[in-house]
């Protein structure tokens, strides 16, 4: 089975009925929580000695799937380890704690004998999602100035992966760009 397109999961509106509790599971909504596809937060070395510092910045409210998020860091990183190898430190900062839910259908011949429509249709978790805020910090790439054009054609990969609008902004050591 396919998975639904972005549009159907990014509306920030949508309450959170995702409570998920391991020491008092009778008082969870959800009974069962989904696995993560977005597993590594850092990549890179981490350095006391980089002077620059690049941010991938909102500029809406959305849900972005955790599944988009994995995709984005590794566009970037893939270019980032081909271009200024081991001279990066690349970080996402959104955590993906919304639980997304499904309430499947069925179609085909004699479906409406067999399911009840939208009767009791809370869904089953099916994935995770992050909430994302308007000039809320998705990714963040420390590195030296020098390499400020190849984080950015980086970014520029990792923007195309993440539905909605984004900004980059550039800070060095006594400036913001």
């Amino acid at each position: 089975m396919a998975r639904r397109p972005a549009k159907a999961y990014r509306d920030p509106d949508k309450v959170a009925w995702t409570k998920y509790s391991k020491t008092k599971p009778r008082r969870s909504y959800i009974k069962s929580m989904p696995h993560r596809d977005l597993n590594q937060f850092r990549m890179g070395i981490e350095k006391e000695d980089y002077d620059a510092r690049i941010n991938l910045i909102s500029m809406q409210d959305l849900i972005i799937s955790d599944n988009s998020l994995e995709s984005s860091r590794q566009s970037a990183n893939k270019h980032l380890e081909k271009t200024v190898s081991g001279n990066y430190h690349l970080m996402i900062k959104p955590y993906p704690h919304h639980v997304i839910r499904e309430n499947k259908m069925i179609a085909g011949a004699g479906a409406d004998r067999l399911q009840k429509g939208m009767r009791k249709a809370f869904g089953r978790p099916s994935d995770r999602a992050a909430r994302i805020y308007r000039g809320q910090q998705i990714m963040t790439i420390k590195t030296y100035k020098a390499n400020i054009p190849n984080i950015q054609i980086a970014m520029q990969r990792a923007m195309r992966k993440l539905s909605g609008a984004y900004s980059v902004q550039i800070e060095t050591e006594g400036e913001n760009i």
